[in-house]
């Protein structure tokens, strides 16, 4: 039986993770963007939640980038 959509390759998952956390830092700047002078509590709780969200999307695209065969090295300086 043939499939229908088969499954994507370990490129697309790359570039479907590198779009969500593009995504995930742009709604970061957004907000950024609209944030009052003094912030309130669910100011501070929404900036948690989407620190949150943007760090997970960049992991799952090292990890999609890692399975794609583009380890690198630290790129910090010693």
């Amino acid at each position: 039986m043939t499939d229908l959509y088969p499954t994507a390759d370990d490129r697309e998952t790359l570039r479907e993770a590198a779009a969500a956390h593009t995504a995930a830092s742009r709604d970061v700047e957004a907000f950024l963007r609209r944030l009052p002078v003094v912030p309130d509590p669910a100011d501070i709780t929404e900036y948690a939640t989407l620190l949150s969200r943007e760090e997970r999307a960049r992991g799952e695209r090292q990890a999609a980038a890692d399975a794609a065969g583009l380890q690198i090295g630290s790129m910090e300086s010693e």
